[in-house]
């Protein structure tokens, strides 16, 4: 509830990937803790589904994170409409699977242009507007990925590993300012992107108790996760109940990268 929520409840948020998949689950919960929503994708449908599911608390913003003068375009409007953006919420992404010998140059650049400038154009100019505020929150969205070797997946790791890396450097350089960065890293999560890869009636089974042909362990709370296992991660890192965290990355992965 909004009370349980300071730094959320009576903030403006921006939210980008957030028709659909975690993205929405993070607008979501920050709608439900009291914040005011500018909802982020390229995806207008399912904008204006997560609008109606949220009233007045989430407010559809269209736009294409590869493209930079959209994005200064769609945050100025954001904050001319909302107010001051107090919390960004980078989760926008794609995911291109395949070896890297069958990558091909358009897939790498595709994933690299969303997962990581389209990142870096997100938060520099948001972080641009908050250090002159002297405060705010920025959290972005990466993948356990990052962290771990996986097969077939070599674009997606890197760039979630650069946006993981671009956040952190980020919230050095503006923690002076009153600027909290932080990421999050989902692991398996029950999304339209997770069941892309799984292609046989075996696959989720091989992602609870691991692939051995994958040199990939399972995930030791047997569960795959919810979007909203992520955007509750998302929701405590942007509230105050955080106020002394930045530059971290939280795991959200039941376990399956054995971090220690």
């Amino acid at each position: 509830m909004p009370e349980s929520w300071p730094g959320v409840a009576g903030k403006n948020a921006l939210v980008t990937g957030a028709g659909r998949g975690i993205g929405a689950a993070v607008a979501s919960a920050l709608a439900d803790a009291g914040a005011t929503v500018a909802a982020v994708d390229v995806d207008t449908e399912g904008l204006t589904r997560l609008a109606a599911r949220c009233a007045d608390r989430v407010m559809p913003f269209p736009a294409d994170v590869t493209d930079v003068a959209a994005v200064d375009a769609m945050i100025a409007a954001a904050e001319d409409r909302l107010g001051p953006v107090d919390i960004g919420v980078s989760v926008a992404g794609i995911l291109r699977p395949a070896t890297v010998c069958e990558t091909s140059d358009e897939d790498w650049a595709a994933t690299f242009a969303v997962n990581v400038t389209g990142v870096f154009t997100v938060l520099r100019e948001l972080a641009r507007r908050m250090t002159g505020r002297q405060r705010g929150a920025l959290v972005t969205v990466g993948s356990n990925a990052a962290g771990v070797p996986r097969t077939g997946m070599a674009a997606y790791a890197a760039s979630k590993a650069a946006a993981t890396m671009l956040t952190r450097c980020l919230g050095l350089e503006v923690a002076g300012a009153g600027v909290r960065c932080n990421a999050v890293s989902p692991g398996s999560t029950d999304t339209a992107m997770l069941r892309l890869l799984w292609t046989d009636e075996d696959a989720e089974s091989r992602v609870l108790h691991g692939d051995p042909d994958r040199f990939r362990v399972g995930i030791p709370l047997g569960r795959v996760a919810e979007p909203a296992d992520i955007a509750d991660a998302v929701l405590f890192l942007a509230s105050d109940h955080a106020r002394h965290i930045t530059m971290q990355n939280i795991y959200v992965d039941g376990g399956a990268t054995l971090r220690a």
